[in-house]
């Protein structure tokens, strides 16, 4: 059931989205890794760009000289440590649901034992 009352909406201040957008433009660094290290939905980022595109999101982008914009170097292991991640959570998923599926089922005894007890008795 959806909340009652307002929705709290982000704001972003256009220095912000132009810095983002900057990010996403370097060379081999995807969208997606630029919207998480950045903690914002991906969508959101790609509007941005568009909106950058079209001139709607106007300004310069003045980095300060403290703060660096990551290395596409550092960007790429970035991703790449991304996708070994999802990895290895898609395989403990995996191995948790064997284990589940394993200790689930009943242990089952040996016919040939049960028969052999009954026609000897």
């Amino acid at each position: 059931m959806p909340r009652a009352g307002p929705r709290k909406v982000q704001r972003y201040r256009l220095e912000f989205k132009l810095k983002a957008v900057k990010l996403s433009q370097l060379q081999g660094v995807e969208v997606q890794a630029v919207a998480d290290a950045l903690e914002i939905h991906p969508f959101m980022l790609s509007r941005w760009r568009k909106e950058a595109r079209e001139g709607v999101l106007r300004g310069r982008v003045s980095m300060p000289k403290v703060v660096k914009a990551p290395k596409t170097r550092d960007m790429k292991r970035f991703q790449a440590l991304q996708r070994a991640h999802a990895l290895l959570q898609e395989e403990h998923a995996l191995l948790k649901k064997l284990i589940q599926f394993s200790s689930a089922r009943k242990p089952r005894s040996l016919r040939s034992s049960t028969r052999s007890a009954k026609g000897s008795a």
